[in-house]
């Protein structure tokens, strides 16, 4: 029986007893309640409106514009594109990982000629100092993964890919969350623009009426003061309200991978806060982790650098390599490959760091340390999105409720303002009553305008809290394009 032969039985005997060291993956387990607090006041149950089901959330919004633009955004954001080149990456190293589980084989070939001077060689001929050599070979290498220090190394890289997916689909979430809420905003800003400006209209009739009743000798000058003073006031708040709507603007237009100047003209336009529909299903929190991004992203972290305690821990058994070489080598290029070239080396290496335990201990207690410490993100990232959700919830449920109010406050400060008038008209009150009833009308409806806004925003924030109504799976390459 031939030495090679010898060699490559005690390789398989040995890789068929081999064993993959340090401790699996299993999933934290972490306790919830059975609902979240404001689940039975504010968010329906039917398993139809389930958040989970809801496909593309901002298509419930009815709004054509808006839908193009979240459509605009995952195609051509550059955060998104950054998100999926660092996607691409993980996973080549990841498929780059996977190869040291199986034989490397390589290939090279050589060509030399030589030339001993005449002291080297005392006494032969300069023809017979020249020597050629040609020569060429497969090589191989392959590490014996007896105790599974690459199995784990493969293990790692793949969570850290998955990782990354995770993140790029929570960047999804956060560019269409932050885009939609941009787009409100906008509309809410351009609502309380339009009441100022209106008021603004209605103040210039009432200091053009006290004029013309100071000149017919019914009025006085601190009547036509107090109403050029209200005007001014009220003219003030545009320049501020006209810059927050250039702003969102500029805002929505990046995030969907245009120059910020791109969308004003398509923007410009006032439009109405959408309706917005019956509230959504939140679910049980268990379900949110599950459906979190962010919390899967936490957890192949986790088990990322659970992973890395087997790799560390394997360097503590030796390393057992197998080596091969066969190839051909000759003088003359003409003899390369001939029978009596041959060449060949079979080889089995051990690799043993038992002379240098501490440092692999050292490297073993490190690589426990960071999987107590992504063990700790992960629950950092549970409570973190329980504590989002809850907060989302609540806030969403007292916009509504304050929304209503202001919806009753500005209709009933808009009578009070015309009564106002009729009165001041019919020589029952002053003009002081009047700038007063104005003013009121001006704040109800501004503060209105703002309420209808946030109550849609925070509806957003209940999507990007319980990630319900986003796409399951990450984008892919050919959904992110460069921006024309």
């Amino acid at each position: 029986m031939s030495a090679s032969f010898r060699l490559s039985s005690l390789a398989l005997a040995l890789l068929l007893a081999g064993c993959t060291v340090g401790p699996d993956h299993v999933r934290p387990q972490f306790t919830t309640s059975d609902q979240f607090l404001r689940s039975e006041t504010t968010i329906t149950t039917s398993p139809s409106a389930s958040a989970a089901s809801e496909a593309a959330f901002w298509q419930r919004f009815d709004d054509p514009l808006l839908t193009g633009l979240v459509e605009d955004a995952l195609r051509a954001n550059h955060d998104l594109r950054i998100g999926l080149a660092r996607l691409d990456q993980a996973r080549a190293l990841s498929r780059q990982s996977r190869f040291d589980l199986f034989p490397t084989v390589t290939a090279e070939a050589g060509a030399s000629e030589s030339r001993a001077s005449a002291d080297q060689a005392p006494g032969v001929s300069r023809a017979d100092r020249d020597t050629e050599s040609r020569d060429a070979a497969a090589l191989l290498s392959w590490e014996l993964d007896l105790f599974g220090r690459v199995r784990r190394g493969v293990q790692a890289q793949r969570a850290d890919s998955d990782a990354v997916a995770a993140d790029l689909a929570a960047l999804q979430v956060s560019v269409v969350a932050e885009l939609s809420q941009a787009y409100f905003d906008l509309r809410g800003r351009q609502a309380q623009l339009a009441v100022a400006r209106g008021n603004a209209d209605n103040q210039r009739g009432s200091l053009d009426l006290v004029a013309v009743r100071l000149e017919a000798g019914r009025g006085t000058e601190l009547d036509t003061a107090r109403a050029g003073a209200q005007l001014e006031s009220t003219l003030s708040r545009i320049p501020a309200l006209e810059a927050e709507v250039a702003a969102h603007m500029h805002r929505i237009a990046v995030l969907t991978g245009r120059t910020p100047d791109a969308l004003v003209a398509q923007l410009e336009a006032p439009q109405a806060l959408p309706v917005l529909l019956d509230p959504i299903a939140a679910g049980a929190p268990a379900d949110l982790l599950r459906r979190r991004p962010d919390i899967a992203a936490a957890e192949h972290r986790l088990e990322a650098a659970t992973a890395r305690i087997g790799v560390a821990t394997a360097d503590l058994f030796p390393r057992f390599t197998l080596g091969g070489l066969i190839g051909s080598q000759a003088s003359g290029g003409g003899d390369l490959f001939g029978r009596d070239s041959e060449t060949r080396l079979v080889a089995l290496g051990v690799d043993w760091s038992f002379l240098d335990v501490g440092r692999v201990r050292a490297r073993l207690a490190a690589a426990e340390a960071g999987a107590d410490e992504h063990l700790a993100r992960y629950q950092q990232t549970v409570l973190r999105a329980l504590e989002e959700t809850e907060t989302a919830l609540v806030r969403y449920q007292n916009a509504r409720t304050e929304r209503v109010h202001l919806e009753a406050a500005a209709n009933a400060s808009a009578r009070g303002a015309e009564l106002a008038r009729l009165r001041f008209e019919g020589g029952l009150i002053d003009f002081l009553q009047v700038l007063d009833a104005e003013r009121t009308r001006l704040e109800a409806e501004d503060q209105l305008a703002q309420s209808q806004a946030r109550t849609a925003t925070a509806l957003v924030a209940v999507y990007r809290a319980l990630a319900g109504g986003w796409p399951e799976q990450a984008p892919e390459r050919e959904h992110i394009a460069a921006a024309d």
